[in-house]
């Protein structure tokens, strides 16, 4: 137990250092820490570290999809669900299809086993294409297309996995079946997610306190997930409704204080999975390392550079058609939503990147079927599993930046970004002047003293004033300049409190209540901060 603490301990350290070089270097993260995990796995002395699949599927993968889903929005999932689903679940589809093939042709491996390997290597992950698409300041429609693509498409892929393990464990498989049995598990899954949403706000918002809620909060995703997951469906259509629920309507039910801490309490969680998981990721390479001796070097390659190449390829042949078909065949959607140019297609297509489900979904695969014999091709497809993993998130994962920059795709997220931010401007104005109207309704409703009001009055309009009047860079210096200086006053009012409490003037309790007041002043300049458009 002791040394099993020694390396969590050990990884935590890496974790931390690997993103901080990461930011140093304006590199993803997740690239960092799947080479730190493979460094790591071959240093002398250093134990094997297996990758459990349940810690994955079952521990990890809940988290992460409800997170996902409660910060995204669900008027823009609703918006955009016809791509996303063209993704999530035909793009899934064809691309398992195609490895299949290619892998049943070229190297001889039997259909369902190349549908298998299919199943494992298709389902792009989410969490380091969207980092870095988040960094490059893309238009705010690729980012949303490929989240809900990250958060629906594991299920598509999971449910594949399951039908094709079972198809080879039993040697019985129904088309027929398998698609009525996708088509229940969805519409339940999605039913009981949004039950399970309803529960969780109103036992949430009865509970009060904030410690309670946030404890809640992290039973939910659990719950969604393990059920469904228990008799046999994916979970992840249950968690992603969930999460979608409490997006719409959490904010109403939901405390100001338990969103300050859930908010932190949150970040942290996903920063600690995420990471450790790519970590944990790079540390198969030993184990995998020791595997492939049993096979030629050789075809362990082709096979690798065969599958990673048909899931690229794939996905380009997937995505422009699924884009501009519809429209052709369509009036009605092509009047509604015109097709996007050819430089978003094209990153959407470029951005394939895979990760660590279809490397646990890869280790899930059971060691013997029930007649005792070793499951067919277990080693080479763990081995082609990481090998993908590797090759996309290195490669397209790195090279993503250089496409954005190269299609300067970024141009139309600048104006995007722009009148988002003068939208902004103007709803912070709209609604400090609503909450003035309240006031003056308050006012001839109750007795109020002046002082009161005028109290009132001033915050309201010295937090008015405090916007700036556009995003026009003179206007711009002026409201970056008064910020500048009351974080100074804000440093200069710290320093004063230790003054006070070293002469005993006050408590420590005393110094944490004013400190928590300037910290969440502090927290709300950075909130209100606009920074610097490039025009």
């Amino acid at each position: 137990m002791e040394a099993k603490f020694q390396i969590f301990l050990i990884l935590l350290a890496v974790l931390a250092g690997t993103a901080l070089l990461a930011r140093r270097i304006n590199v993803a993260p997740a690239i960092l820490l799947m080479l730190a995990g493979i460094a790591l796995a071959f240093v002398p002395g250093m134990p094997t570290v297996e990758l459990p699949p349940e810690l994955v599927l079952l521990v990890v993968l809940p988290p992460l999809i409800y997170s996902a889903s409660v910060a995204m929005s669900w008027r823009e999932f609703k918006s955009n669900l016809r791509p996303i689903i063209l993704l999530a679940l035909g793009c899934v589809i064809f691309t398992a299809f195609a490895v299949a093939a290619a892998t049943h042709y070229l190297i001889g491996l039997p259909w369902a086993v190349g549908f298998l390997l299919g199943a494992i290597v298709a389902p792009p992950d989410v969490v380091a294409p969207l980092a870095i698409a988040r960094k490059l300041g893309m238009p705010r429609r690729i980012l949303v297309v490929l989240e809900g693509e990250g958060l629906a498409n594991d299920a598509t892929a999971l449910i594949l996995y399951r039908f094709t393990a079972a198809a080879i464990t039993t040697g019985l498989f129904s088309l027929p079946k398998a698609t009525g049995t996708f088509a229940v598990i969805v519409v339940c899954e999605i039913v009981f997610g949004v039950a399970v949403g309803w529960l969780s706000l109103r036992a949430r918002h009865h509970a009060r306190d904030p410690q309670v809620e946030i404890t809640l909060s992290l039973i939910t995703p659990y719950l969604a997930f393990w059920i469904p997951e228990h008799f046999g469906g994916s979970g992840v259509i249950a968690t992603v409704a969930c999460g979608l629920y409490i997006s719409w309507n959490g904010p109403l039910l939901i405390s100001s204080a338990t969103r300050l801490q859930g908010i932190f309490f949150w970040d942290l969680i996903i920063f600690l999975v995420e990471g450790l998981l790519f970590l944990l990721t790079g540390f198969q390479m030993r184990l995998l390392f020791e595997k492939s001796k049993a096979f030629p070097l050789e075809d362990i390659l082709i096979a690798t550079a065969l599958v990673a190449i048909i899931v690229v390829v794939a996905r380009f042949a997937w995505v422009y058609p699924a884009t501009y078909l519809p429209r052709l065949i369509s009036k009605r959607i092509r009047e509604r939503d015109p097709a996007p140019n050819w430089r978003t297609v094209f990153v959407i297509s470029f951005t394939g990147v895979r990760g660590a489900v279809s490397l646990a979904a890869a280790l899930a695969l059971p060691l013997a079927l029930p007649s005792g014999e070793a499951f067919p091709h277990r080693d080479m497809i763990l081995f082609v599993a990481f090998g993908v993993i590797f090759i996309t998130l290195v490669g397209m994962g790195s090279g993503l930046p250089l496409v954005a920059r190269w299609l300067d795709i970024t141009r139309d997220g600048r104006d995007e970004h722009r009148a988002e931010h003068e939208a902004e401007i103007a709803a912070r104005r709209e609604v400090l002047a609503a909450a003035l109207q309240s006031l003056d309704a308050i006012t001839d409703d109750r007795r109020l003293s002046d002082e009161v009001v005028k109290l009132l009055r001033a915050r309201h309009e010295s937090r008015t004033n405090q916007l700036p009047d556009s995003l026009d860079p003179d206007a711009y210096d002026v409201s970056a300049a008064g910020t500048a200086l009351t974080r100074e006053l804000i440093a200069a009012e710290r320093k004063f409190i230790h003054v006070l409490l070293r002469d005993g003037k006050i408590t420590d309790e005393t110094r944490r209540r004013i400190e928590r007041d300037l910290d969440l002043e502090e927290a709300s300049l950075s909130n209100r901060e606009f920074r610097k458009i490039a025009l």
